[in-house]
């Protein structure tokens, strides 16, 4: 059976926010302050930037991250609409975050039962500070988006996203649509993507293919 997925970022994507990002600045301000710009001009691995930010902050302050995180978030107009679409257009939607599972997890609980799968990072509490890792880490990510990709062989695939935790599946993924960031990461490597503003224009986009 043909699998048509629809690999979609969360932070700043599914999200109106860059809920992972704020997450930094709120509980680790001075490590983001000088890492931060070094992963968004691609000077610093996301693997590398990530894990010494994130082993700053104390586990004991998780619940207050997941409590940050459910009271900043807000869905990107035309997402629950997209997702209710998605069944009759024979696309299935799965969420890739660079950030933690258990946040979009919860975020997207109302709507989880209309989304495949959600993958991202994951958290060791256990020692003083948090710990992060995933299933999909490489040396350059702690979450590689395109070997979900490849995990998943789609047949037909698009991928949704906006930022630096995107580009490398949107340079293996036929088709991409992009906001913010992502679009400019693009066009300086000559890629060609279709802007969105949210998820109305994207839900257009793909019923017209029909």
């Amino acid at each position: 059976m043909a699998e048509r997925l629809i690999f979609c970022d969360f932070d700043g994507t599914i999200l109106v926010e860059e809920i992972f990002r704020d997450l930094l600045r709120e509980f680790a301000p001075a490590v983001t302050a000088r890492i931060l710009p070094e992963i968004l001009a691609l000077r610093t691995s996301l693997c590398d930037g990530l894990s010494e930010i994130l082993a700053s902050i104390p586990s004991q302050q998780w619940p207050e991250m997941e409590a940050f995180v459910v009271e900043h978030s807000h869905l990107r107009a035309g997402f629950t609409e997209f997702l209710d679409a998605l069944p009759s257009l024979r696309w299935e939607l799965l969420v890739v975050t660079g950030g933690f599972t258990r946040m979009a997890e919860l975020v997207l609980a109302p709507l989880r039962d209309r989304i495949r799968a959600i993958h991202g990072m994951e958290v060791d509490l256990s020692g003083p500070t948090l710990r992060v890792f995933s299933p999909w880490q490489d040396a350059e990510e702690l979450v590689v988006k395109k070997a979900i990709y490849a995990h998943y062989a789609p047949t037909e695939a698009l991928c949704i996203g906006d930022s630096v935790t995107d580009l490398r599946l949107a340079r293996v993924c036929p088709r991409v649509f992009a906001r913010n960031g992502l679009i400019d990461y693009l066009a300086a490597e000559g890629r060609a993507c279709t802007p969105f503003e949210d998820f109305y224009d994207v839900l257009r986009a793909l019923e017209a293919d029909k």
